[in-house]
């Protein structure tokens, strides 16, 4: 198995890749003590069982510039395929400023294809390719060198096997006629703001109980300085204070260090020095938030309840449609769009494009009275309501 460690055997290979229709892509990294991910290694495969069309790329050994990769992934004639691509390309994005284009992602071919939700690549590899996986290197730290014959192996395996997986998802999507709804999944996975974490904005991914907008003022000044401290270097933010550490400030909003040491939840080295000032701070900062700059309370935590009948009305009705599509329910609509649409909101995404046409549109009809379901035997149909 070859291991590319310098930009001319790069750029041979990536010449060969432009060549052919479609080129398996995987990548090794690790992320646990840093905020962006560490590329470690990548593995690229063109079609075809020569054991020169797999390679394995080394970012960290010998003199390597990524140029000629970057080039393929921009190359229009060729199908950068990945499986469960959004870590790979986020590193691609924030490393390089590329989202490799086009793009075909196993994942969410296998969801519209009726392999259930979020499917892992090792169940894919059983049931399609028709073989097992040995992951006894799952763990492996690949930033250390030399890597053994095994863990090139098992790394090679995750680009080898992704082509038959392809192929055969490829032919499904072409003869189901649903290749249109694996593009309007993957609309998401090449815009460039998915990977972009704006420390204004992180505030929102964090759980709380209180919907007051004081409260959430200085949630959100805690959570742009703890996102902008871990940025700036490159330490995961929980690293810094945890969710739980940080809803606990907000509510109790210390002043001084004094209030701040009597937290039950911050780490010890938060307590003190820059961490610790950044806190009273942002506390500080959040209780002066003027009115008019309050933060607005997001959609999904100041929904009504909206009719609890008519919800689960609208699960009987996705169950159904997921059974006669073959398409996951989770990826047809999550359980906050039912309570959504049972609320009035016609703004989710269940209601658009594809989803609209298997779930969307019958759903709308319940909601106004059109239709209703009846059981026959095992299966749910709709029913047209006469006027």
């Amino acid at each position: 198995m070859q291991t590319i460690t310098t930009t001319e055997e790069l750029t041979a290979f990536c010449a060969r890749a432009k060549g052919v229709p479609y080129v398996t892509v995987d990548t090794e990294f690790l992320r646990e003590r840093t905020y962006y991910s560490k590329l470690c290694l990548i593995q690229l495969a063109l079609p075809g069982d020569d054991p020169a069309d797999a390679v394995l790329i080394d970012p960290i050994s010998g003199d390597l510039s990524l140029d000629p990769l970057l080039e393929l992934f921009r190359a229009e004639d060729t199908i950068k395929v990945f499986h469960a691509a959004r870590q790979d390309l986020e590193i691609f994005y924030i490393d390089h400023g590329v989202i490799p284009s086009p793009l075909f992602d196993t994942q969410v071919a296998a969801m519209v294809c009726g392999f259930g939700e979020q499917v892992g690549y090792e169940t894919l590899v059983k049931r399609i390719a028709k073989q097992g996986l040995d992951k006894s290197s799952r763990f492996t730290d690949w930033s250390r060198r030399p890597l053994t014959d095994a863990q090139k192996t098992y790394a090679l395996a995750d680009v080898t096997h992704l082509r038959q997986i392809y192929e055969f998802l490829n032919r499904k999507l072409e003869e189901s006629g649903r290749g249109r709804w694996v593009k309007e999944e993957l609309a998401t996975l090449t815009t460039p703001d998915t990977y972009i974490t704006r420390p204004e904005d992180a505030w929102k991914r964090v759980k709380t109980r209180s919907n007051s907008p004081k409260f959430l003022a200085v949630v959100r000044e805690l959570a742009q300085f703890r996102e902008s401290y871990a940025q700036e270097r490159n330490i995961p933010r929980n690293r810094v204070f945890k969710d739980d550490a940080l809803v606990e400030l907000a509510s109790t909003k210390p002043a001084n260090m004094q209030d701040l040491g009597r937290s039950r939840l911050l780490l010890r080295e938060a307590r003190k020095g820059p961490i610790a000032e950044g806190i009273l701070t942002a506390v500080k900062a959040g209780l002066e938030c003027p009115r008019d700059q309050l933060p607005v309370v997001p959609k999904d935590k100041d929904r009504g309840q909206g009719n609890p009948a008519l919800a689960d009305l609208l699960r009987v009705l996705l169950k159904a449609k997921s059974e006669n599509s073959g398409v996951a329910s989770k990826l047809i609509a999550p359980v906050a769009d039912l309570d959504a649409i049972a609320s009035g909101d016609r703004s989710v995404a269940a209601l658009r494009g594809w989803r609209r046409e298997v779930f969307g549109e019958d759903a709308l009809r319940l909601c106004e009275g059109q239709v209703a379901l009846a059981v026959k035997g095992a299966t749910v149909d709709v029913i047209e309501i006469p006027d």
